[in-house]
């Protein structure tokens, strides 16, 4: 039997195996969906029609935050009507993704198209332990969470073409970083805006019930919990991403594959190697003087009191970024002739948004659901009713979390910001859990836990549909079932693990963070 017989029996092997028949079962119903931008476009519709219908059934609710009603706005009535149609511009530019994605591939399109990104992945490939690269790109975008969404528009496009560069499927690479960046987006090694937000809106649930414990309570609540959750994540993104995810989808055959013979051709050549160092010096030298304005006290991208979680710096990482690849790709540009003068580089970048023409018309479908979807109040309603649902259950212990956790994945799932969620979630569940005897900071970590695994699911999350911009420039056959069938097995498997590992911290009584105890 020859090697690819030997692959074509492995594969239908693949396929028989029960668990692969459910992903490839999702694939194949998922794919019946028409194109992504024509499904957001029906949903958008859908939510219309259901903002008449909940409105005619007077479906309401009680405003966890007023103590008011929170009633469904018919988006069929003169006034909703009047909205949709004054607001779709609105909508548009509005969709967060949409200034931050086309802002930031100005920079790293002109490190890509001068070469500079490509050579650095050539050194990368050649000096890297295959073995390592997945759990690299895992952990990469589990840290990039400290730069807010960036890691959405970096570590997923770079994690393909490492893949395709090393004859690996390129939708395997933006999985296990999509995973990363999303599904791991509340662990990091370090604090984040993440804390921040999620910390005030804590204190401030948990100030209702008891107002001295909140004095005492801090932004790093969760710090300790997060750094382990940042080891377990990255060893479970690398097992999935190489024992499920990449053996289903299989060896990459299109444009760009390497053969083992090609790999002797990846050496850098003279030039290249000086455009890399005198790339290298520029890039040290456009961080150092970006460091001076954030590392000094008194930096002016510092915030009030010398803060820099919550800074202009931290509001401008976008910008930032765009720097720290614009001036590196410039200079090899240059270096190698690639860039002559300003017509070349703003060629480069033209060739670079080009290729996101899918992405924008996504964008302007997703805006218009995700905009319908928060004006009717139909995200809220389902949260508040949710949440009235666990308040009514009694259950305590190991089975109120785990109920508590089932519940806040499926709610991500049509509620995508996760700050603003748990601004809606956390006035009722913080007290509710608080008086059953769980700590305020341990209920903000579960939460944490379930908000961040469910992500990758929901094609209300609202970089989704940019990740199916990415894939389709390897395979236009990539839709929304193909996505979700492969990051299902990451989603489930974060999920049980993270859970499992909060459920341990609970029952061992580990502190999660400074003076953050984990019973109340």
């Amino acid at each position: 039997m020859d090697a690819a017989s030997a692959q074509n029996d492995s594969r239908k092997r693949r396929k028989r195996r029960p668990l692969q028949r459910i992903f490839n079962g999702i694939e194949i119903a998922g794919n019946k969906l028409p194109h992504p931008a024509t499904l957001f476009a029906l949903l958008a519709l859908f939510v219309v029609v259901l903002s008449w219908l909940l409105a005619n059934l007077q479906v309401t609710a009680e405003d966890p935050v007023d103590g008011g009603q929170v009633e469904v706005f018919n988006l069929l009535s003169a006034e909703g009507i009047q909205w949709l149609f004054t607001s779709a511009v609105d909508n548009f530019l509005g969709f967060a993704p949409l200034g931050v994605v086309l802002v930031t591939m100005l920079g790293i399109g002109l490190a890509e198209q001068t070469g500079l990104i490509g050579a650095l992945l050539r050194g990368f490939i050649l000096t890297v332990p295959r073995a390592l690269v997945t759990t690299g790109i895992v952990f990469a975008g589990i840290m990039s969470s400290v730069a807010s969404d960036a890691g959405y528009v970096v570590i997923p496009p770079l994690a393909a073409i490492i893949f395709v560069a090393m004859g690996r499927h390129p939708l395997a690479g933006i999985a296990a970083g999509f995973a990363g960046v999303s599904a791991g987006f509340s662990a990091n090694l370090l604090l984040s805006g993440t804390d921040v937000m999620l910390g005030e809106l804590t204190i401030e649930a948990a100030a209702t019930v008891d107002p001295e414990y909140a004095e005492g309570m801090n932004l790093a609540m969760n710090y300790w919990f997060i750094i382990a959750s940042t080891i377990l994540l990255t060893i479970v993104g690398t097992l999935v991403s190489q024992y499920i995810v990449e053996p289903r989808l299989g060896t990459w055959e299109g444009k760009g594959a390497l053969t083992a013979e090609d790999h002797d051709t990846m050496t850098l050549t003279g030039q290249e190697k000086k455009g890399l160092i005198w790339a290298g010096v520029s890039a040290l030298i456009t961080i150092a003087l970006l460091a001076l304005l954030i590392v000094p006290s008194n930096g002016v991208l510092r915030g009030e009191d010398g803060a820099v979680i919550q800074s202009p710096f931290m509001d401008s990482l976008v910008i930032i970024i765009v720097i720290v690849f614009f001036i590196p790709g410039a200079v090899y540009g240059l270096v190698t002739r690639s860039v002559r003068n300003d017509t070349d580089a703003v060629d480069h970048m033209s060739k670079t948004l080009a290729g996101m023409a899918v992405f924008i018309v996504l964008a302007f479908a997703a805006g218009q659901f995700i905009a319908y979807f928060d004006e009717s109040n139909i995200g809220l309603l389902v949260s508040v009713t949710g949440a009235d649902f666990l308040e009514s259950v009694n259950l305590t212990g190991i089975p109120l979390l785990l109920l508590f956790m089932l519940f806040v994945g499926i709610i991500n799932l049509f509620v995508g910001s996760a700050s603003a969620k748990w601004a809606m979630l956390a006035p009722i569940l913080v007290p509710i859990m608080m008086y059953l005897g769980i700590s305020t900071e341990f209920t903000q970590a579960a939460y944490r836990v379930s908000d961040s695994a469910t992500n990758i699911l929901s094609p209300l999350m609202i970089y989704f549909a940019l990740i199916i911009a990415v894939a389709q420039r390897y395979d236009k056959k990539i839709d929304i079932g193909s996505l979700i069938s492969v990051m299902l097995p990451y989603s489930i498997a974060f999920w049980v693990a993270w859970s499992l590992m909060a459920i341990g911290w609970y029952v061992l009584g580990l502190p999660l963070g400074p003076g953050s105890p984990v019973q109340y």
